[in-house]
């Protein structure tokens, strides 16, 4: 009796809301409103979002360059940048991965769907000459392979002439380009391509772990598929993942 009393008032109480449409609109908007503002303000008293994490850096100039080659490409259609914690990608792709390591795309490669295997670690697995002939004629390496070809990247030169340019416009909104790496784009560019002793040197000083190769030796300058290796390459071997898992073995 006291239940179906209890039950009685209740349903009074939510009457207003029950019966007037405009209040109940009302009643959903404030709630939203401040569930809204729980989740949100707390941001306004972080430093950042993203835990910092050693050894990620911006990309160089080279790296860059084909970063944007792999998205006017549309690379991200077919395949992710985005290793779930779960278990059977863990043991495909490698250590799941974190916030940090995208935190300089502009945008994210995180990717819409997984027509291909994910690239999140897809650097140091393979040798330059298989992503060459992989961007050429994917079904000469991957017999299955539903990828297209890419045969134009290799006859066409890179055009660094913005890469500059480019910098500037990503430290206004947070890359830690300095003024000195933004002017001397061009020539750590190049010195990454041509392995040029020192200007690698320098390169390597501004851009920590920096693969340098001497992709020019049987050409006249750096092509966009050289750009794109590069970038490739780079992906997934900036963190230290053994001391993520080190760290999670003692706890």
């Amino acid at each position: 009796m006291a239940s179906s009393t209890q039950s009685s008032s209740l349903w009074h109480k939510h009457a207003i809301f029950e019966k007037n449409s405009i209040i109940l609109v009302i009643g959903i908007i404030v709630a939203i409103a401040w569930g809204g503002l729980v989740e949100i303000v707390p941001l306004f008293y972080l430093k950042s979002t993203i835990e910092k994490v050693d050894g990620v850096r911006p990309y160089t100039p080279l790296e860059l360059a084909g970063y944007n080659i792999y998205v006017r490409e549309g690379c991200y259609l077919c395949h992710s940048q985005m290793i779930r914690p779960l278990r059977d990608e863990v043991e495909r792709y490698g250590h799941y991965s974190l916030a940090a390591e995208s935190m300089y795309d502009h945008p994210f490669q995180w990717g819409s769907k997984r027509n291909g295997p994910d690239l999140a670690r897809v650097g140091g697995k393979y040798s330059d000459d298989w992503h060459r002939d992989h961007l050429r004629n994917p079904r000469a390496v991957v017999p299955a392979s539903i990828m297209p070809s890419y045969p134009w990247l290799e006859k066409t030169p890179l055009d660094s002439t913005h890469i500059g340019d480019q910098m500037k416009t990503l430290s206004v909104v947070g890359v830690p380009y300095t003024q000195e790496m933004i002017d001397s784009a061009e020539a750590d560019l190049k010195a990454q391509g041509a392995g040029d002793g020192k200007a690698a040197t320098a390169l390597v000083k501004r851009y920590p772990k920096t693969v340098v190769r001497d992709l020019t030796a049987e050409k006249d300058g750096l092509t966009e598929l050289d750009a794109l290796v590069a970038y490739l390459q780079h992906l997934g071997t900036q963190v230290d993942f053994k001391l993520y898992d080190d760290k999670a073995n003692i706890r």
